[in-house]
This record gives C-alpha cells, sequence and structure tokens, in this order.
C-alpha cells in the first residue's frame, strides 16, 4: 500500500505517480503492514503514509484513532454517521487545520455503510481542484471488497480496479455514497483522492 502525491497534472491515460507528504518527495514508499492479531475487528484505520494498519471493534474507538483523538464521541454505527449532520460537521472541523491525521475517506465492504470498514488517513485535506491528490493502493485484505464510501478532508473519491490507478475509474464520489454501482462494486483495488 502507498500514498502517493501526483505533482504533475495526468496527461491522458498515463499517471505520473511520486510519493510525497505536504507535496513534496517522500524518503519512502509506505509499504503494507502486516494485519496483527486485532485485524479480526471490524473497523480498520490506515494511515496511509506508512501503511500501518489498527482494528477496532467499534466505529467509534476507529474514528477517535484516525482523528488523533479529535473526535471521540463518533456514533456507533458508519450508517449513524453518514445520517448525522452534527457528526459531519464535527469531522470537518477537526480536519481543518490539522496534519498528518486526516481522514481522507471511510470504505465499507457492505452497501448502505454497513459491514467492515476502512478508515483511510493522510497529511492533509484534498485541494479541490479536479486533479488526484493522493493515490492509495488496497492492500489484499480489502482489494475487491469496496460497495460504499464515504469521502472526508474535502475529498472526491476516485476508484480504481487496478493497483497504481489503473484501468477505467469510476466517480468522483464527492458525498456519502451508500452503493458505488456495479462498475466498481467489489472491484476496487486503488484509489484516488481530489
Amino acid at each position: 500500500m502507498a500514498l502517493r502525491t501526483t505533482p504533475s497534472r495526468l496527461a491522458g491515460a498515463t499517471v505520473a505517480a511520486v510519493t510525497g507528504l505536504l507535496c513534496s518527495p517522500w524518503a519512502q514508499t509506505a509499504s503494507a503492514a502486516a494485519p496483527d492479531a486485532s485485524s479480526a475487528a471490524r473497523h480498520c484505520v490506515v494511515d496511509a503514509r506508512t501503511g500501518q494498519q489498527s482494528c477496532f471493534g467499534t466505529f467509534t474507538e476507529a474514528v477517535g484513532n484516525a482523528t488523533g483523538g479529535r473526535i471521540t464521541d463518533a456514533p456507533a454505527t458508519p450508517r449513524a454517521a453518514a445520517a448525522s449532520k452534527s457528526f459531519r460537521t464535527e469531522a470537518a472541523e477537526a480536519d481543518v487545520g490539522a496534519q498528518g491525521d486526516v481522514i481522507q475517506g471511510t470504505f465499507f465492504d457492505e452497501k448502505g455503510f454497513t459491514g467492515a470498514s476502512l478508515t483511510i488517513t493522510g497529511p492533509e485535506l484534498c485541494e479541490k481542484d479536479g486533479w488526484v491528490n493522493w493515490q492509495f493502493d488496497l492492500g489484499d485484505d480489502w482489494k475487491n471488497r469496496i460497495s460504499s464510501v464515504q469521502p472526508w478532508g474535502n475529498c472526491a473519491i476516485w476508484l480504481y480496479p487496478e493497483p497504481n490507478l489503473g484501468g477505467d475509474r469510476d466517480g468522483p464520489f464527492d458525498e456519502n455514497t451508500d452503493d458505488v454501482g456495479q462498475a466498481m462494486n467489489d472491484r476496487t483495488q486503488s484509489i484516488g483522492f481530489s
């Protein structure tokens, strides 16, 4: 797994991906950390810069971890979080000015924000300039599982059926989407955040 910035614009079907932190080159690429015994838990958070994954028994615990403790009272379920305007506002405010642990998206293996969840954190908010700012390749444990998505951190989400933003993409998903549709349901292997 790796999070990458794209310092140059996407040209045609070619993606010039270079690793980066805060829009400058990274010294290393994040690699997938082997899930530990806690990976049997349903709600996981992965730091896209390092590949470090932590799993929790509740969505509330996962959000607390993903926000570095800035949010400790998230709704008990992702579905309740998606429906809660106050939670969405709190999450947006928690991301403003945050560096290093911004939630960029939460992904679910079932439609309707149900089933297991994977929350991806990154170094900063997306720029909303129409270009992919961050790229993330899913680990084997999450490839071909995503059915619903929640974008965060000012990001729109693009789903790709191959690693490194390969293949035909679907999106942008710029709001909570309880069904990604047939084109990408259970087919995603990499994610672009723009």
